[in-house]
């Protein structure tokens, strides 16, 4: 048998309570256990571990994410920015322009300004999700949802 020495530690009553029911479940006496959890803990961990990244690394991380994020932003934007270009953009500039508009006239703007609207569409459409060819529009294979 290997020579052994006394070594000491001062838990609090809860952690000794806690240490000796654990004990008692492995049948093993409080100090068997707090040697063999000792023992345990070494093995799990290197206490000199470096750190995974560098903080040049985490800042380059960061400033990835952050450019990635803007241009999550712009696109939410544009796209925004294309819905209100719509009827509903089109009802709302003309009511702030002349407040207390009738249903009718509401009406009547947003059909005369139909042709503007959708022009403003096709020539954003063209090219990338539609062809235009002797007057006519057909769908590109290569672009847009249909």
């Amino acid at each position: 048998m290997a020579e052994s020495k006394h070594a000491a530690t001062y838990p609090t009553q809860e952690q000794y309570t806690r240490w000796k029911n654990r004990a008692d479940e492995l049948g093993m006496s409080t100090s068997e256990f707090m040697e063999a959890m000792v023992e345990a803990g070494m093995k799990k961990f290197d206490a000199s571990a470096n750190p995974d990244e560098t903080n040049r690394e985490l800042r380059q991380q960061r400033d990835d994410l952050k450019s990635e994020l803007d241009r999550a932003r712009e696109r939410i934007q544009d796209l925004e920015d294309a819905v209100y270009q719509g009827e509903r953009q089109t009802i709302k500039e003309y009511v702030q322009a002349n407040p207390g508009a009738p249903y009718d006239e509401i009406i009547r703007h947003v059909v005369r300004t139909v042709p503007e609207r959708v022009t403003t569409q096709l020539d954003d459409m063209e090219g990338e999700e539609l062809i235009f060819d002797d007057d006519r529009y057909y769908p590109t294979n290569s672009g847009g949802e249909w």
